[in-house]
């Protein structure tokens, strides 16, 4: 059975909260469940790690917890969080820009060594 998880964030549109709830709700869950987790943001997903954004944003309006909320429990769970590295680029935004709940940035190569050679590992991608 696989241990690890890894959730790619790349269709993900940060405009439209009601697509964030969900990634961030089963990373909890399945850290919860003591699965190894991480979370890769890249292309428009990535502005979720950069600070101030994921603060402004609901997954429903009207909500008292914001999308930052749910990355926190998340984290606060056991999920790692990364950048991928042309994100940055895309956003002109350096590591310091980024949500202290990131854990780092990472190249498009380990995503793709991941999937491809961990064969303990399982992918769902947003």
């Amino acid at each position: 059975m696989a241990r690890k998880l890894i959730i790619i964030m790349v269709n993900t549109d940060p405009r439209n909260g009601e697509e964030l709830g969900a990634p961030f709700f089963q990373a909890t869950v399945a850290a919860a469940m003591d699965y190894e987790v991480e979370v890769i943001c890249t292309a428009a997903a990535g502005k979720l790690l950069k600070k101030g954004v994921a603060e402004k944003l609901l997954v429903k309006p009207g909500s008292p917890k914001t999308v930052y909320d749910f990355i926190k429990d998340a984290h606060e769970a056991g999920v790692k969080f990364y950048c991928c590295s042309p994100t940055l680029d895309l956003l002109d935004a350096t590591e310091a820009d980024l949500i202290p709940e990131c854990a780092g940035v990472v190249g498009g190569a380990k995503v793709i060594e991941e999937v491809m050679e961990d064969d303990d590992a399982r992918v769902l991608t947003y």
